[in-house]
């Protein structure tokens, strides 16, 4: 009886022992898979405060930035040791220290000042002719000689003074003669001029630059002249350049004895672009087009032969001409019992721009009636709304 008592009791320790071992392996693998789960927490909140600080640099970076003042760009006159003249985009001059970090500077460079003193920071690459970049199209004008009707004669000169002059530079050669620089294309609003322009920029593959004459005329003495200079440089550098100039009227008007101070730029700008007309530097590959609605105030200068010596009225279309445009604005709608000759009777007058907003008032007074197609009343609403417009713009140029 004892011995079997003390078997019962060593197993009976055995069991615990078992039970503590078994607890112990759990509690291990319990705190070892909880310190692998610190261990991740950890590493995610060390890449978080690491982008957190990363974060806060780079805000801190780009507030000590704004926080500097800005620095006026200038252009070197002369250079004197370690001084030189600069000259601010405003006219002024002035006499200013040059930084010790700036080894080569010379005339003509363009250098970034301090505002306060003054003083050069530090030398920029300005590449010529970046402020009049934005006048070119990069994607030629998509208008063709398609689009345009009524103007058969003014189509085939702007070919041979551009078109041809541009695709076959060797026949004028073989000739012995020297294709004209350029053409003045005037007549009433709306007849065409600019669409012919822009169609010849399409026939060929040259450069587009298009530009106002207003935009050549600007605040501060020299500035405009600068800029026709720019403008023509640039044409030069694209070669083969078609230069559009619309509304020249607004810069190459009948030059005054006096004038006003605004008036001598307008005039200064002027000078500047018959010289770059007649220069030193041949136009060459560039061909010049000119727009305006009032020929009658052009200077006699701009007109003389060597300039623009083509001058080609673009005046209102014949009922043959309104036909034409008629069949190209219509070419996309459906028409039922219309005739394009009845409607071309009745636009006696209209230039090919009222023609065309004919077209688009005649599909509004279909769409009105839920129709996918235009008929007679359409147009004859259309013509009539048209004209009574023209007339009340009319009354208004008049009594206003």
């Amino acid at each position: 009886m004892a011995i079997n008592r003390n078997v019962k009791v060593s197993v009976g320790v055995e069991e615990k022992l078992m039970d503590t071992e078994v607890v112990e392996e759990v509690d291990v693998e319990q705190i070892e898979e909880e310190n692998r789960q610190l261990q991740v927490a950890l590493h995610k909140l060390e890449e978080e405060a690491s982008l957190l600080r990363a974060l806060f640099n780079k805000t801190h970076n780009e507030l000590e930035t704004l926080r500097k003042p800005a620095l006026l760009v200038a252009e070197v006159v002369a250079v004197h040791e370690k001084r030189a003249i600069v000259k601010l985009p405003n006219g002024n001059k002035f006499y200013s220290h040059i930084s010790n970090s700036i080894k080569e500077l010379q005339a003509g460079d363009t250098v970034l000042v301090e505002q306060k003193s003054l003083n050069i920071l530090d030398v920029i690459d300005v590449s010529a002719g970046v402020d009049v970049e934005k006048y070119v199209l990069l994607e030629a004008p998509q208008e063709n000689w398609k689009q345009i009707g009524g103007l058969k004669d003014e189509v085939q000169e702007i070919k041979e003074v551009i078109e041809l002059p541009l695709i076959k530079p060797k026949l004028f050669k073989k000739m012995g003669i020297i294709p004209p620089k350029g053409v003045l294309l005037h007549g009433p609003p709306g007849t065409g001029k600019t669409l012919l322009a822009k169609a010849v920029a399409h026939s060929t593959n040259a450069t587009f630059i298009e530009v106002v004459g207003s935009e050549l005329v600007q605040k501060f003495i020299g500035e405009g002249s600068k800029l026709v200079k720019e403008i023509f440089a640039l044409a030069r550098r694209k070669s083969p350049t078609i230069l559009f100039i619309d509304e020249i009227d607004a810069l190459a008007s009948s030059r005054m004895p006096m004038g006003t101070s605004g008036e001598r730029e307008v005039n200064r700008t002027f000078m500047q672009l018959l010289a770059e007309l007649d220069g030193f530097k041949g136009l060459d590959n560039v061909k010049i087009i000119a727009a305006t609605n009032r020929k009658d105030i052009l200077d006699l200068a701009i007109l003389r032969p060597g300039r623009l010596d083509r001058i080609i009225e673009v005046g209102m279309p014949s009922e043959e001409g309104r036909v034409e445009i008629l069949k190209i604005h219509t070419a996309a709608m459906t028409l039922k019992k219309v005739k394009l000759k009845d409607i071309a009777k009745f636009t006696d007058g209209f230039s090919g721009a009222e023609i065309k907003a004919v077209c688009t008032e005649a599909g509004y007074f279909a769409i009105r009636e839920d129709r996918d197609y235009l008929i007679k009343k359409d147009f004859d609403l259309a013509i009539e709304k048209v004209r009574n417009k023209d007339n009340d713009e009319d009354e208004v140029h008049i009594f206003g």
